[in-house]
């Protein structure tokens, strides 16, 4: 049964509101054009702020001015994140540019690498929204399906240059992106000047009673105008390296390589990080794998699991509608039969795989063309010059105007500056260390992450990345101490527990709970394979110090050659293991 037919006798009263939002926005227009064009108000309509989204962007307003503008009785001061669709994270060193102007003229002067491989721009005012766009549009790049419910930017192991296989799982990241883009022109047509055309795709036939709802959609063959219940993420990876994290997507494809040749891949559905504080119902799960595909069946069979998301997820309580808890609901098998009738044929057996990290591979590495990439670490993704730190924007501008490879983002928001011959070598480290891009750095501070949270991000209840760096100087004092200091922890921060950084995949991991206030959790896998879990509860920094001070002597004294910081822990008994998503509150 797909959607039309499921919610053809369904009445709105039992969906969430978004559900009627979407159906009536006219495939995402909304007033989107008139509320541009009101210069009163630096914002959009309630409802809209809900389509725009799907456009690739958040209204948001500066956190840090909210009382004082309230009590000069000035409406908050809005803006907007605008996010790119940067399939793979790949960007040419003539996208760069302007990707680079875009932050001076339109945003706040500063880029940021997000943990899907992509950019985010902070700071766009209303009336610079449609310049921004027109401008990187004209760059052959867009924010469509950035936001949303639809599928999201789809990432994959880093840099395809590095070998055939690696270029393959890129080029597989743009054929999924593409067949599951949004077909609506609302993007274009409101943003990009393009004139409406009557009829054509534009009409719908056979309305039902109920919302009208089309049982033919020729204008959104896959989403239909009821889109997606939630968000949808895809990630390819390439073992042993999980630095994309796969299990915690909705849809993962992990490579089979043999001898050097990309035979097929094994197909996992059904991870996801966010859940609400105090409520147990809502929980962080790793995907499960359900079979086994050939690399030119891939696009078809993310697909056929967003259908089956599509139709089966749950439309009246939001909470509940990732693809995550339609597996859980229908169970793997039910699932994985649908997806199999929308295929027509059954997928193989999932193949074995093994992963042994979820870093990336910092400073030079040299691929198999016998061309050089040298991985950079910027600290949670922040591109911009810092007082008597690297001047990452104006170092990474200096490297676009003169090198002529590509450049990549990855998932832990570091970038990749490739194609280098052995010849540039020394221009290279020439310009990174004119402009301090390189700095001795811990491996704790490497492998950690941080979502945006203060000042922008309207769900944060704590700070993040302002906070997260001065937090690592004194964790790793306790590390040098206990005489661990080259050795690599996994910690990750967000600011509220949608879990943009991925923290519960972190073998210590830091949640927002008020102001200056945390979860602690403790016990991920050091390779994204394990859920971690809640150890301490509203805890300051005095009490984190407190209490992971002495668990990180002990780590040093007490553990097996090669143990992992979170399989210690486990081991030992200070935390117990998490199997499954559904047991990740459960003491």
């Amino acid at each position: 049964m797909d959607i039309i037919a499921k919610l053809r006798d369904v009445h709105w009263d039992e969906l969430h509101p978004n559900e009627r939002l979407k159906v009536e926005s006219d495939y995402l227009r909304g007033t989107l054009e008139e509320g541009l064009a009101d210069r009163a108000t630096g914002a959009v309509a309630e409802d809209d702020t809900q389509l725009t989204k799907f456009h690739g962007f958040y209204q948001q307003d500066d956190r840090d001015l909210r009382d004082e503008r309230r009590h000069q009785k000035l409406e908050p001061l809005y803006s907007f994140m605008v996010r790119l669709r940067l399939p793979g994270g790949l960007v040419t060193p003539e996208q760069w540019r302007t990707l680079d102007d875009v932050a001076s003229r339109y945003a706040n002067g500063t880029l940021r690498i997000t943990t899907r491989q992509t950019f985010q721009y902070h700071g766009v005012l209303k009336e610079n929204l449609r310049p921004h766009l027109q401008t990187i549009h004209q760059a052959m790049v867009d924010t469509i399906a950035a936001c949303g419910d639809v599928n999201r930017n789809v990432i994959c192991t880093a840099n395809p240059y590095r070998s055939a296989v690696h270029r393959r799982v890129y080029e597989l990241s743009h054929e999924i992106s593409t067949r599951l883009l949004p077909r609506t022109r609302a993007y274009h047509e409101i943003f990009l000047g393009e004139e409406r055309v009557a009829g054509g795709a534009e009409e719908r036939t056979d309305t039902a009673a109920e919302g009208g709802s089309p049982t033919l959609d020729p204008k959104e063959p896959l989403y239909t105008r009821h889109y997606l219940p939630r968000k949808f993420k895809v990630a390819l990876a390439i073992p042993p390296e999980n630095d994309v994290d796969l299990f915690a997507h909705d849809v993962g494809f992990i490579a089979n390589v043999v001898d050097g040749e990309l035979h097929g891949f094994t197909v996992c559905i059904g991870g996801g990080m966010g859940m609400t504080h105090g409520e147990p119902a809502t929980f962080p799960r790793l995907s499960d794998p359900i079979g086994y595909c050939a690399p030119e069946a891939v696009p078809a069979v993310a697909e056929a699991i967003m259908l089956v998301q599509r139709d089966n997820g749950n439309r009246r309580d939001r909470k509940q509608a990732r693809l995550k808890y339609t597996v859980e609901e229908m169970g793997l098998d039910a699932f994985k039969l649908e997806v199999e009738q929308h295929l027509g044929e059954p997928l193989a057996p999932a193949r074995e795989y093994h992963f042994e990290s979820n870093g990336d591979r910092l400073g030079w590495v040299q691929g198999d063309d016998g061309l050089w990439h040298y991985g950079l670490f910027v600290q949670n993704g922040r591109l911009a010059d810092f007082p008597d730190g690297p001047q990452l924007r104006t170092g990474l501008r200096e490297i676009a105007e003169q090198h002529d490879g590509d450049l990549v983002l990855t998932t832990n928001q570091n970038v990749i500056i490739t194609q280098v011959d052995e010849s540039r070598r020394d221009a290279i480290d020439a310009l990174l260390d004119r402009h301090r891009l390189v700095a001795e750095t811990s491996p704790l501070r490497r492998n950690a992450m941080a979502c945006v949270a203060f000042p922008t991000c309207g769900l944060a209840m704590a700070e993040s990345e302002r906070y997260l760096p001065s937090l690592i100087d004194k964790l790793e004092a306790v590390m040098r101490e206990a005489g661990l200091a080259d050795d690599a922890i996994i910690v990750r921060m967000t600011g509220c527990p949608n879990g943009c950084a991925r923290p519960y995949l972190a073998e210590i991991g830091f949640v927002g709970k008020a102001p200056g206030h945390y979860n602690l959790y403790l016990g991920g896998g050091f390779s994204g394979q394990r859920l971690n879990k809640l150890y301490r509860e509203n805890i300051n920094e005095a009490t984190i110090l407190e209490a992971l001070t002495p668990l990180i002597q002990r780590y040093a004294a007490e553990r097996e050659e090669g143990e992992p910081f979170g399989d210690f822990v486990i081991r030992t008994g200070v935390i117990a293991e998490t199997k499954a998503g559904r047991e990740f509150h459960e003491v």
